[in-house]
């Protein structure tokens, strides 16, 4: 019986149809809740690095900063700015 395949074929259409542009809501919901702006990072106007230091890396965490130079050196300081640790890394032999 064509009538009934037909029939068949358009509840199928309309059913991937009907799913497809829910799995796009909610794709697009997801983005929209994952981007949001996220809240400025409450960091200090300046870090004072040692002389002839250059940042190669910066990493911020809840209370603290730390921070890479090009002298092989890791400074730690808090969200104040202060410096509170420092080290030195050397190279595996």
């Amino acid at each position: 019986m064509p009538g009934g395949d037909v029939r068949f074929l358009k509840i199928l259409v309309t059913t991937l149809t009907t799913t497809m542009i829910a799995g796009l809501l909610v794709i697009i919901a997801l983005f929209v809740i994952r981007f949001r702006e996220a809240p400025p990072l409450a960091l200090p106007d300046r870090l004072e690095l040692p002389a002839g230091a250059t940042a190669l890396s910066v990493t911020t965490l809840p209370d603290r900063i730390i921070v890479v130079t090009d002298q092989d050196r890791v400074l730690v300081f808090d969200k104040g700015g202060t410096l509170r640790q420092s080290a030195t890394l050397r190279t595996a032999e």
